[in-house]
């Protein structure tokens, strides 16, 4: 084992090989927690909208389908650059570049999909889509559904944050020289978390921007 590699086993682990199975294991059950809770928040909106189809129909085409849609591009986009830097990562260090621009970008897109989502947000703000006395719609279950909707791509707005810093580190651990690949699981757990804020968002997508638009 090169120097290299064993700078970077960690307590409890001896052997850097069972370090990676134990951090792919752990992020793993992480991800299974995070897809219950939001399971469990798309199932309460499935039961509301079962109640009141044609009030969720009518808060749903309040929704700015444009910015959702330029949103679901953008982080679709994040999941290719980021499968492209996990796949480089474990293939040769010659892909170093590759990998480290793949995780420029893939940093960059979020970001992107935090400005378009403040942007949607204010437009929110201005029209008064937010539950409370000034509500536009005269459906009480259409505050409910943006309830939900706030509480809803707000948490997966936090996630998607998160996972920025995490990649952005990444990415600039790269640019320093610090950033082992083929020895390191970091580029792969923080792969299939990035994963994990896309696969929500496809989910949120359908949810909230195409409720009352199919006909």
């Amino acid at each position: 084992m090169s120097e290299a590699a064993e700078r970077l086993i960690r307590e409890p682990w001896s052997d850097l090989g069972r370090q990676k199975h134990g951090a792919t294991f752990g992020i793993w059950l992480f991800l299974a927690s995070e897809m219950l809770f939001f399971g469990a928040l798309i199932l309460t909106y499935a039961v509301m909208r079962i109640g009141h189809p044609e009030a969720f129909a009518a808060a749903g085409r309040e929704t700015n389908l444009t910015f959702g849609t330029l949103n679901t591009a953008i982080l679709l986009t994040s999941s290719l650059t980021m499968a492209v830097a996990v796949q480089g990562s474990a293939a040769r260090e010659d892909l170093r570049r590759l990998v480290i621009v793949c995780l420029a970008l893939t940093a960059a897109l979020g970001v992107a999909f935090l400005v378009v989502k403040g942007f949607e947000y204010r437009e929110d703000l201005d029209r008064s889509l937010v539950p409370g006395p000034d509500f536009p719609l005269p459906e009480a279950p259409a505050q409910i559904f943006f309830a939900l909707y706030w509480v809803m791509t707000g948490v997966h707005a936090v996630h998607l944050s998160i996972g920025i810093v995490l990649v952005g580190r990444l990415a600039l651990q790269g640019l320093l020289g610090r950033l082992e690949l083929r020895e390191s699981p970091d580029v792969e757990v923080t792969g299939l978390y990035w994963h994990l804020v896309d696969i929500v968002w496809v989910f949120l997508y359908p949810v909230f921007y195409l409720p009352g638009r199919s006909s």
